[in-house]
């Protein structure tokens, strides 16, 4: 299979000290989330942004990428999936941290949807810890929904977690966050939480403006 390649943001200058990876929902591509780098760029300075287009056409967007396919008809499709794409993200986080020459721990996961549940799942099982996870309108991944304690043994490293859903999602209801966050503090991942009053499956300038506060305080800026 093909590296995982899509839209960049440099670090304005060139050397970046920080970079920070997106990962798009279902059925979008990078360009769907690369911009939220723009938004962040005053409160992260001196950051590199990436966001790379998911592996697999859509099966239900024309146009769009998936990290999954997603039918609905297997109950663990979820898990199968996560894992299945985590080996070609891994991949293409350790040659971007080459590329800018950085260690892993200026290296942060955004996730929307999707791409929050390949998010988690990566970020929570590399070797070397991230320096921060940022989730939106995802959830966590468990075999067959099972108990967090099914993959206790997996976890390589517990890098801080910082969830936000809209309580009005009809996609992913805002429960995923609950259950989520739950789970992750039972795994010992040090996790917050941020609820968008009135907000579907989306981002709202709200949750925008968490994320990249999170992210300031992470990196220690």
């Amino acid at each position: 299979m093909a590296k995982l390649d899509g839209p960049r943001l440099d670090a304005p200058g060139g050397k970046a000290k920080r970079l920070v990876v997106f990962l798009h929902g279902y059925g979008a591509d990078g360009n769907d989330l690369i911009d939220i780098g723009r938004a962040w760029q005053q409160m992260l300075p001196d950051t590199a942004f990436v966001s790379p287009h998911a592996p697999e056409p859509c099966g239900q967007a024309p146009v769009g990428r998936q990290w999954f396919e997603l039918t609905f008809r297997n109950p663990d499709e979820r898990w199968i999936g996560v894992n299945k794409a985590a080996p070609l993200l891994n991949e293409f986080l350790d040659d971007e941290l080459a590329r800018h020459q950085l260690s892993p721990s200026a290296l942060a996961l955004v996730g929307f949807s999707q791409g929050t549940m390949m998010s988690l799942h990566v970020g929570l099982r590399r070797a070397a810890p991230v320096a921060a996870i940022v989730g939106y309108s995802g959830m966590l991944v468990l075999p067959e929904d099972g108990p967090p304690d099914t993959v206790e043994g997996e976890i390589a490293s517990r890098p801080p977690v910082l969830l936000v859903h809209g309580d009005q999602d009809e996609l992913i209801p805002a429960q995923a966050l609950f259950h989520a966050s739950g789970a992750l503090s039972e795994l010992n991942v040090p996790v917050e939480w941020h609820l968008s009053q009135g907000i579907g499956h989306g981002i709202d300038g709200e949750g925008l403006r968490h994320g990249g506060a999170f992210l300031a305080r992470r990196f220690g800026l």
